[in-house]
């Protein structure tokens, strides 16, 4: 079973939000997944704060990445915003050190 990790979009109409998912690779954008990582919200929460959010659980991103997903690329930037691919990198290179 391959693992992604992925997007599945929520929220209203022309004021999407996302949230980060592990799912297994065969399955449909929308279907049923494995376990939520975290939200991202390109758009803000208002047209007053337009920034983007991203919350995601380093913790949980990190046990994925170890155990063999594989981040799409929009979710590959999303980690590395978070920190979440600076510590699997720290964790893998100290594995991998005598």
């Amino acid at each position: 079973m391959a693992v992604k990790l992925r997007l599945v979009r929520m929220g209203k109409k022309k004021q999407p939000t996302y949230r980060v998912v592990a799912i297994e690779s065969r399955r449909a954008r929308s279907g049923a997944f494995l376990e939520i990582l975290g939200t991202y919200q390109p758009r803000g929460l208002s047209s007053a704060e337009p920034e983007t959010i991203v919350n995601i659980d380093n913790d949980k991103a990190v046990r994925w990445l170890q155990n063999g997903a594989q981040p799409t690329d929009r979710v590959a930037k999303l980690l590395a915003q978070s920190g979440a691919m600076g510590a699997f990198n720290e964790a893998k290179a100290a594995r991998v050190a005598p």
